[in-house]
C-alpha cells in the first residue's frame, strides 16, 4: 500500500495527505482556521463525517459552520442532543423525529400518561443539552440490520415503524437495506443518516424555542406527540441576530396586528382558516384590489367571473381529482346524486371560458384575469392566519397563447409582476425555478423540458439571481416564483407563473391558425398576489402595521384642541374627504395627548390638530408618522403632500 494519497479540492488543485487520513486531518491541513470551521466534507459528491476516511484520487470539499448545509449539520446535530437530554430527565418518554428545519430543528415525543412539556421544563432541558456539550460526546455512525435495530429501539415505537417502513423520516433513510444508526456514548443511540458534526462540543450556540402538539405522521387520526422547536446557530452572535430578528417579527406578526389594528378576525363560529375582513381591513384590501385591477386593465387583462363550486367532472379532466383531492374539501351530493365541489383552482373555469367558441389566431394572446375565490382544506396543524388559510381569493390570470408568441409573453409578464409588486413597497427579488416532480406529473419529459426551458429564459432576462427548486413544480407544470423579502430579511414567496402544455391537451383547446387549420395554445398561469389575503399578511408584516399613506385605512385624523375648534376640524374633514381622501374626526372629549396617542397605535400617516391661530388664518398643525411636528402648515399645502404620498405610493 502506498503511504500517501492524493485528493482533489474544490478549485482542482491537488493535496497530498498520509495513507489512511480522514476528511477532518484534510481540513487540518489545509489550515487550522479551516479546520475550527470544518462540520462535514463532500466527498465525492456524498456528505461524509469528518472521521471518514479518505481514499486516493477522492474529490473533496470542506463544509463549513457558516454555510447552508453546515447549518443544517448542527441543527440536525442539536436535534440528537435536545432527544437525549429529553430521554435523560423524563423516565419512560419516547422519540419519534427530529428533522432540521428553516433556522432551526425540532424533535417529536410522547411523555408517559399522555404528560405535556411546561415551559419550566424547556430550561431544565436546556441546562441538561449544554451538559451534554461539555461532555464532547462522540457521533459515532454504525449500520445495523433490521432485526437488531428493532432489538436497540424496542421501547420507542415510532422508531420501529420507522425501521419497519411504515412511517417516513428524511432523516432516518438507509442505504443497502440497513438501518444506519448514530450513537453518542454511553446512553444515547438515534436512526439517523448522518452526517453530524464530530462530538457535541462542536454544538452550544442554541436556544429552545416553543412546545407545540404534531399528530405522529402529520394525520388526526394519530396519536397527538408533543413537539419541541428550537434554533441553533454557528455563533453566539448568529444566534443573538436571530432572536432579535425573531423579536421583531413578533411585533410584526399579522395575527397580532390584526387584531390590534382592527383589520381582520377568524371567528370560531365559522371554522379554522376562513377569515373575516373588518372595515378598515376591507378599505386596505378595496385599495389593493381596485389598484391591481387598474394596472391589469391597462396591460391588456380581460375580468372574468366564475362560480365558487363545481361538478366533479370537471375536477376529473383537469386532473385536480386525480392529482390534488387531499387539498379539496369533501364533495357535496345534489342533483340525485351528483357530486358537486367547492373549487380550489380557478383555472379549469378560464379554460372553459376560453372554450366557449372557436378562437382565432388574431385573439392571442387572450389574457383573462379573475379575483377568484378558491377552498382549500389545509390541515389543522398548518393553517397560519391568513398566510395559510382554507379559503382565499387568488388574483388568478390565465394567459392563452400560440407557442410562437411564449418567450415574450413570459418576459412581459415577469416585468409586469415585478414592477407591481415594487408599487406596493417591495422591491427585493429573487426568482426561484420549480422543476418537473418525479413520479407526480402528467405529459412527457420532452414537454416538461421545453416549458421549463421557456420559464428558464424569462427568468434570465430580468437580471435576477435565479435558485433551482428540483421537483418543486405543479402535476401539470413548472413555474416561476418571485421570492420577496421585507423589511427584516424575511423572503417570502408570492407571485407564481406556470407553463402548462397540459391542462390545453386534456380539455382539447384550441384556436385557428394563419393556415386554416386549428393548432393547440399554451397556458400561462399566474398568480400575482398569490393569495389577496397572504398578501395582505405580506404587507402588513413589511409595514409593520404602518401602511404607507395611500394603502391606509384612515389616511389624516383630525383633533380640535378644545370643542369650539369643532367646525373648523369638520369643515377640515370634509375637505379632505371632498378632496378623494380617507378623514376621519375625534372631539376633544378626551385630552389631546391621549388622543394623539392612540392615534399613533393606530398608524395613522398624518394627525392633524388645529387650535385657535389654525382657525385664525387657515392652517392646520401636522404631526406626520415617525417625523417632526410642524405648526401653521397651510391646509392646501398638507392636501398637496398627502395627494404626492398617494400619487409616489408612500
Amino acid at each position: 500500500m502506498a503511504d500517501q494519497i492524493t485528493i482533489t479540492l474544490p478549485d482542482g488543485t491537488a493535496k497530498t495527505l498520509p495513507t489512511g487520513s480522514t476528511a477532518g486531518d484534510l481540513a487540518a491541513a489545509i489550515g487550522p482556521r479551516l479546520a475550527k470551521a470544518a462540520v462535514i466534507a463532500n466527498v465525492n459528491g456524498v456528505e461524509r463525517d469528518l472521521v471518514w476516511p479518505l481514499a486516493d484520487g477522492d474529490e473533496v470539499a470542506i463544509i463549513t459552520d457558516t454555510s447552508e448545509r453546515g447549518l443544517y449539520t448542527i441543527r440536525h446535530s442539536t436535534a440528537h442532543v435536545l432527544a437525549q437530554a429529553v430521554l435523560d430527565l423524563f423516565p419512560g418518554a419516547t422519540f419519534a423525529i427530529g428533522p432540521p428545519v428553516e433556522n432551526g430543528f425540532y424533535y417529536d415525543f410522547e411523555l408517559p400518561g399522555g404528560a405535556t412539556f411546561s415551559p419550566d421544563d424547556l430550561e431544565r432541558i436546556e441546562a441538561r443539552m449544554r451538559e451534554i456539550i461539555a461532555e464532547e460526546q462522540p457521533f459515532i455512525r454504525d449500520e445495523v440490520p433490521e432485526e437488531k435495530a428493532l432489538e436497540i429501539f424496542r421501547d420507542h415505537k415510532y422508531k420501529c415503524e420507522i425501521i419497519r417502513g411504515a412511517a417516513e423520516d428524511p432523516t432516518s433513510a438507509t442505504e443497502r437495506g440497513l438501518v444506519r444508526t448514530y450513537e453518542n456514548p454511553p446512553r444515547f443511540i438515534d436512526l439517523c443518516r448522518g452526517p453530524h458534526v464530530p462530538h457535541t462540543g462542536r454544538l452550544g450556540h442554541f436556544k429552545l424555542m416553543r412546545v407545540a402538539g404534531a399528530y405522529w405522521r402529520g394525520d388526526e387520526r394519530n396519536p397527538m406527540l408533543q413537539r419541541i422547536y428550537g434554533t441553533a446557530w454557528a455563533t453566539k452572535r448568529d444566534l443573538d441576530d436571530y432572536l432579535t430578528r425573531l423579536a421583531e417579527a413578533e411585533k410584526r406578526d399579522h395575527r397580532r396586528l390584526g387584531v390590534e389594528l382592527d383589520l381582520f378576525s377568524f371567528p370560531e363560529n365559522i371554522g379554522s382558516g376562513l377569515a373575516v375582513f373588518h372595515p378598515k381591513g376591507g378599505v386596505v384590501r378595496r385599495i389593493m384590489e381596485d389598484y391591481s385591477r387598474t394596472r391589469h386593465e391597462q396591460a391588456g387583462y380581460e375580468f372574468v367571473y366564475s362560480p365558487h363550486i363545481s361538478k366533479a367532472s370537471l375536477f376529473e379532466t383537469s386532473g385536480h381529482l386525480e392529482w390534488y383531492a387531499e387539498g379539496m374539501y369533501p364533495p357535496m351530493e345534489l342533483d340525485e346524486g351528483t357530486e358537486y365541489y367547492l373549487k380550489p383552482m380557478n383555472c379549469p373555469f378560464h379554460i372553459l371560458i376560453y372554450k366557449s367558441r372557436l378562437r382565432s389566431y388574431r385573439e392571442l394572446p387572450l389574457r383573462l384575469f379573475e379575483f377568484g375565490t378558491v377552498y382549500r382544506y389545509e390541515k389543522s396543524g398548518v393553517v397560519h392566519g391568513l398566510t395559510r388559510a382554507r379559503g382565499f381569493a387568488q388574483d388568478d390570470a390565465h394567459i392563452f397563447t400560440t407557442k410562437e408568441q411564449m418567450p415574450d409573453e413570459l418576459r412581459s409578464l415577469l416585468t409586469f409582476v415585478l414592477d407591481l409588486l415594487r408599487d406596493y413597497g417591495l422591491d427585493d427579488f429573487y426568482l426561484e425555478l420549480s422543476t418537473r416532480p418525479e413520479g407526480k406529473a402528467v405529459g412527457t419529459v420532452e414537454e416538461w423540458e421545453e416549458a421549463t426551458e421557456a420559464l428558464r429564459q424569462a427568468a434570465e432576462s430580468m437580471g435576477l439571481d435565479l435558485v433551482l427548486d428540483e421537483g418543486g413544480g405543479a402535476f401539470y407544470a413548472p413555474k416561476i416564483s418571485v421570492q420577496a423579502r421585507d423589511a427584516i430579511g424575511r423572503t417570502w414567496q408570492i407571485s407564481t407563473i406556470q407553463v402548462d402544455f397540459m391542462l390545453p391537451q386534456r380539455f382539447g383547446l384550441e384556436y385557428v391558425g394563419p393556415d386554416g387549420e386549428r393548432h393547440r395554445p399554451i397556458m400561462i398561469h399566474r398568480a400575482l398576489f398569490g393569495s389577496v389575503e397572504r398578501f395582505f399578511a405580506v404587507l402588513l408584516e413589511h409595514y409593520a402595521g404602518a401602511f404607507p399613506a395611500w394603502l391606509a385605512p384612515v389616511q389624516a385624523r383630525v383633533l380640535p384642541v378644545r370643542d369650539d375648534h369643532d367646525v373648523y376640524a369638520h369643515r377640515l374633514v370634509d375637505r379632505l374627504v371632498a378632496e378623494g381622501f380617507r378623514a376621519d374626526f375625534v372631539d376633544a372629549a378626551e385630552p389631546l395627548g391621549g388622543r394623539i396617542r392612540k392615534a399613533k397605535l393606530e398608524k395613522i400617516p398624518y394627525v392633524l390638530v388645529v387650535g385657535d391661530d389654525d382657525v385664525e388664518h387657515g392652517t392646520v398643525g401636522v404631526n406626520p408618522r415617525g417625523g417632526d411636528v410642524e405648526r401653521g402648515v397651510a391646509v392646501d399645502d398638507f392636501i398637496e403632500r398627502l395627494a404626492a404620498d398617494v400619487v409616489g405610493h408612500v
